[in-house]
């Protein structure tokens, strides 16, 4: 005797799906939440070819815009509204510019200092 075939259009799925590792969990929440990280580099002779550059300051930019900036100096601590707001500060000297210069997205997440490095 041969089994009829389902007369059920969808195939048998499972209830509930595999549970993803806590661990695994806190990294993807980790992901999803980080703050953006960028410098601000101020430029001088900018378009020459002896054009130089340096960062001043490191921020980072929650999702909502909320921006905390500290300068290399580690004197330097601020606030602001937005990471332009940042650049717009370290601006103003007489032939040096200040511009962003984003870190990439991070990829991954580790729980182990060793390895996240």
């Amino acid at each position: 005797m041969t089994a009829a075939p389902s007369q059920n259009p969808r195939p048998a799925t499972r209830l509930w799906a595999t549970p993803v590792p806590f661990d695994q969990e806190l990294c993807g929440l980790v992901l999803d939440t980080a703050p953006r990280l960028f410098a601000v580099v101020q430029v001088c002779g900018n378009g020459r070819a002896d054009a130089d550059g340096w960062v001043v300051a490191w921020g980072l930019a929650d999702g909502d815009g909320s921006t905390y900036v500290v300068g290399v100096d580690g004197q330097t601590r601020m606030t602001v509204a937005s990471p332009e707001r940042a650049v717009h500060l370290f601006t103003g000297q007489p032939g040096i510019t200040a511009r962003l210069v984003w870190l990439a997205q991070p990829a991954a997440a580790a729980l182990d200092r060793a390895e996240a490095a």
